[in-house]
C-alpha cells in the first residue's frame, strides 16, 4: 500500500506544481530549460504511474463496502461519458463548447465511476486520490488562468468524428481491462 501512496504523492506533486507553485515551477524551467523541465516532469509522472499501478496490484484486498451489482451498469455509462468528454478538447465538436476543462472533468467522472464499483481500501485510495487531484487541479487552474471561454468553432462532422473516436477509445479501454483480467461488463 505504501507504493500506492507514494505514487499518489508524486502524482500530486508533479501535476499540481505548475498550478499551485508557479514561481518555483518557473524557476525550474529557467534552470533546466523548457524541454528539461518538461522532461523531468514526464519522467516523474511515469514513475508516479508505475508506483500507483504496482502499489494497487500489490495491495491487500480490504473490503470497506460491497458495491451492489447494478452499479456496474452505471459505471460503464459514466465511463463512456468520461471518454467522450476526455477527448473533446482537440476535436471541433460541440462537446468542447460545453466543458471548460474536458480532461479534468473526465478524470473526475472516471474516478467517481470507479469508486462506485470498487469498495476496497486500495481502490478508495487510488480513485479517491485521483478524484481529489482533479478537483484541486481544476480549482487551481481556474484561479491561475481564469475560466477559459467556451466559443471554439465546431461542426456536425466534428461531432461525428468525436463520437466515433470516443467509441474506438472505449473499445480499447475495454480490451485493456480484459487483457488485465478485469471484464468490465456484467456476465
Amino acid at each position: 500500500m505504501m507504493l500506492l501512496v507514494l505514487g499518489l504523492v508524486l502524482w500530486f506533486a508533479t501535476h499540481l506544481f505548475a498550478v499551485w507553485a508557479p514561481g518555483p515551477r518557473s524557476g525550474l524551467t529557467e534552470t533546466m530549460g523548457t524541454g528539461g523541465s518538461k522532461g523531468l516532469m514526464a519522467i516523474l509522472t511515469v514513475i508516479a504511474l508505475a508506483l500507483m499501478v504496482i502499489g494497487y496490484q500489490d495491495a491487500p484486498f480490504v473490503e470497506v463496502w460491497m458495491p451492489p451489482a447494478f452499479l456496474v451498469h452505471l459505471n460503464n455509462l459514466l465511463m463512456l461519458v468520461a471518454v467522450v468528454i476526455f477527448i473533446a478538447g482537440n476535436i471541433p465538436s460541440p462537446v468542447r463548447n460545453r466543458i471548460r476543462h474536458p480532461q479534468l472533468t473526465a478524470t473526475k467522472i472516471w474516478a467517481a465511476a470507479h469508486l462506485l464499483v470498487n469498495g476496497d481500501v486500495a481502490s478508495i485510495l487510488l480513485f479517491g486520490g485521483i478524484l481529489a487531484w482533479a478537483v484541486l487541479a481544476m480549482i487551481g487552474t481556474n484561479k491561475r488562468d481564469g475560466k477559459p471561454p467556451l466559443n471554439k468553432p465546431s461542426t456536425t462532422m466534428g461531432l461525428v468524428i468525436h463520437l466515433v473516436a470516443a467509441g474506438a477509445v472505449f473499445m480499447v479501454i475495454t480490451f485493456v481491462h480484459n487483457w488485465a483480467g478485469i471484464w468490465p461488463f456484467p456476465g
